[in-house]
């Protein structure tokens, strides 16, 4: 059964299934900002996107960190920035080489014989903790078999790094290793480092006044940029300041979830497809006074995807930028995408906390888990944290269509 085509400018070849038309899709990406009206004006990214009134609009038009903010900053070169003259064509297909599938799977370059390596699972199928590694000094067959782990356990956290310490520019050639390096539509980057993503909570009260306005809970349970014709894989993330306890990231197992469903409902899943926007973030951004790198997209990803080093399937939904099953009705589409977004909220065996300290980076697999934010610190002190996000495959239901140029149009959405 062949995938629908995507919508906006139809160029594939195949036919267009599941009873799902292209005008019908067009019609139903176009409404997407009524049908989810509420969601735009209650999507917020305090942590990444400019915000009037409190930050500041410098001279040479580049939006920044109020001064007195930046004055109490440990790693200022990381600050976010937002310029609105930076502007970006819309992402093309490229073909991803996944850096595991190169990997010696007994890990001897990560993991050498003579190193003092102490590793901990955090969960016994999610997470694993290792100290004793150095991650600015893997040499590239380390940094394959770095993958393979991070696909394996989902996420890994390494304690003890000078990886900050070697600046931004240092980062964005490290990741390139990893792939094509993704640049956020709205989120602030250091001036000299577009491809770092920076999320900065300011030291102030209001910071949190903001989050917990108009919700009882920080928690946003999302997979990075998912609306995106090739979401991310091997993420990296250091924290660079902030709280003394307090201020970790929830994270989900989506393999397991998948597997945790009876084998009627796998089986009707699977024939399934979402839509995945970025409108509402953009919406966001200007309204908080921000920028727009691109245009707003948006893309048709399998419900359940397929991993090519795990080879096993996930779902991959989420609440942050999953907006419809094409196939389904209105109604029907809410009823299961809340079902699914109940399991990874609820299911507690799901889950891990990955804890913050200082030198820790985490680098986890964003087509195999789902993560959060949690604030739950009061005293104002700067959070300060930049991600490095490697672009991975384009999503798929099946090794068939891995890397497959034709699985959809490459031209993106625009609506």
């Amino acid at each position: 059964m062949s995938p629908p085509s995507t919508v906006g400018t139809i160029s594939s070849t195949r036919s267009v299934d599941h009873g799902v038309q292209e005008k019908q899709l067009l019609e139903r990406l176009g409404k997407l900002h009524l049908n989810y009206g509420g969601q735009a004006g209650t999507y917020a990214n305090f942590d990444t996107h400019f915000y009037k009134g409190q930050d500041e609009y410098s001279e040479d038009g580049v939006l920044r960190i109020d001064p007195k903010y930046r004055a109490k900053a440990q790693f200022p070169d990381f600050l976010p920035t937002w310029d609105p003259r930076e502007k970006y064509p819309p992402l093309t297909f490229h073909k991803y080489d996944d850096p595991a599938l190169r990997a010696n799977e007994q890990l001897v370059n990560l993991f050498p014989k003579d190193a003092r390596v102490e590793t901990k699972r955090i969960t016994p199928k999610l997470g694993t903790e290792v100290k004793g590694v150095q991650l600015s000094q893997l040499s590239s067959e380390a940094k394959d078999e770095l993958a393979l782990l991070v696909a394996q356990r989902g996420i890994v956290v390494f304690r003890d790094q000078d990886f900050s310490r070697h600046g931004p520019n240092f980062a964005v050639e490290y990741g390139k290793h990893f792939g094509k390096l993704h640049i956020h539509q709205t989120s602030g980057h250091p001036e000299s480092a577009p491809e770092l993503h920076i999320t900065y909570r300011r030291p102030d009260h209001s910071e949190f006044e903001r989050v917990f306005e108009d919700s009882h809970t920080s928690i946003g349970w999302h997979t990075d940029v998912s609306y995106e014709l090739q979401p991310p894989s091997y993420t990296f993330f250091s924290v660079l300041q902030g709280p003394q306890g307090g201020g970790d990231t929830l994270f989900a197992d989506s393999v397991e979830a998948y597997e945790r469903l009876s084998p009627t409902l796998k089986q009707f899943l699977e024939g399934l497809h979402v839509i995945h926007s970025s409108v509402e973030q953009a919406q966001n951004s200007k309204l908080q006074g921000g920028i727009q790198r691109r245009e707003p997209t948006g893309h048709i990803h399998p419900l359940i995807r397929w991993h090519p080093v795990l080879k096993r399937k996930s779902l991959y939904v989420n609440k942050a930028f999953s907006r419809r099953i094409v196939e389904l009705k209105k109604p029907e589409s809410d009823l299961l995408l809340n079902f699914l977004y109940t399991l990874f909220n609820n299911a507690l065996d799901l889950q891990l906390r990955a804890n913050w300290e200082p030198g820790t980076v985490a680098i986890w697999d964003n087509r195999r888990t789902i993560h959060s934010a949690v604030i739950d610190w009061e005293e104002p002190v700067n959070r300060h944290a930049f991600r490095i996000t490697p672009q991975a495959e384009r999503p798929v239901e099946g090794p068939e269509y891995y890397n497959d140029p034709n699985y959809f149009p490459q031209e993106v959405t625009k609506y």
